[in-house]
């Protein structure tokens, strides 16, 4: 028997749940639910194995074929004129590696601020299927905030070694002549 995560009337993810347990919690058949092993979260009475929630109920056919399945990835108009955004932009992928190569080739400290992107990013995804779109937006913002610094700090730490390492060939090739005068 699964156990089910369900979306209440303000939008929150609470769960789990058993199907009896869900019965308790008087969901209805628009409700969105999730169990592990479904791509995307459904509407209750879509779901086999919930489906006898709503055996006792009338359904109007025509009111069941105007009301699509909510999707998350995509902009979509529903019954109740709400528009279902989609997901922010996680920038998971990016602050990992603003992070991480840096850190590898330059051995700067200080991309590891990288990792607050990445926490932010980890959030992005968290906040949307909870239905919290805003908190999602304000998590994608902060994400690409901190991976844009991360990168600049290490633009700038690159562009540091390379001139460090043309003053050290100038400097060396200023001692030749020197060093000429000296061994004569």
């Amino acid at each position: 028997m699964n156990r089910y995560f369900y979306i209440d009337a303000e939008g929150k993810q609470k769960g789990t749940f058993s199907p009896e347990e869900l019965r308790r919690e008087r969901i209805k058949r628009d409700t969105l639910v999730w169990t592990q092993g479904m791509e995307q979260w459904r509407r209750a009475e879509e779901t086999d194995e919930l489906r006898f929630l709503f055996a006792d109920t009338y359904r109007d056919p025509e009111l069941v074929e105007a009301q699509p399945s909510a999707r998350y990835d995509q902009y979509r108009q529903t019954a109740g004129s709400q528009v279902i955004q989609p997901m922010p932009k996680t920038w998971l992928v990016e602050s990992i590696l603003v992070t991480i190569l840096p850190f590898i080739f330059c051995s700067s400290i200080l991309n590891l601020l990288g990792i607050i992107g990445i926490v932010y990013a980890a959030q992005v995804e968290s906040f949307y299927n909870r239905g919290d779109y805003a908190a999602s937006l304000e998590s994608s913002r902060s994400a690409a905030k901190w991976t844009k610094i991360a990168l600049w700090i290490a633009i700038g730490w690159v562009i540091l070694m390379v001139i460090t390492v043309v003053l050290l060939f100038w400097f060396v090739a200023d001692l030749s002549p020197l060093n000429n005068i000296l061994n004569t």
